[in-house]
């Protein structure tokens, strides 16, 4: 397995536009949200994250908002976070994480 690797193309929402999906990503998850979901793709500058519960939705989290010490997690790992901020040109949630890489219960 590779060290680094990209997230695979997000599937398309049926029934709904990028722009739709983007709308609601928005309206679900306001900034201070709690987030849960999985790590689908790592680069030496974060992790991105398969959301839980809204398709199509893709979450970011840098190294700079992960706790003090803490390394990447792993592909697959299942993490927990807070919303910072949404960025639109490429349709991310920048995430916080709480706790990096352990497991949910």
């Amino acid at each position: 397995m590779e060290e680094y690797t990209w997230p695979a193309r997000r599937p398309d929402v049926p029934g709904l536009s990028p722009d739709e999906v983007w709308a609601a990503t928005i309206a679900a998850l306001p900034v201070g949200a709690s987030v849960a979901g999985e790590v689908i793709g790592r680069q030496p500058f974060g992790v991105f994250i398969r959301i839980d519960g809204l398709p199509g939705a893709m979450g970011l989290a840098e190294i700079i908002a992960m706790p003090e010490g803490t390394g990447l997690p792993v592909l697959g790992a299942r993490i927990r976070g807070e919303v910072l901020d949404h960025v639109g040109r490429n349709r991310q949630v920048r995430v916080r994480l709480h706790e990096a890489g352990t497991a949910l219960g």
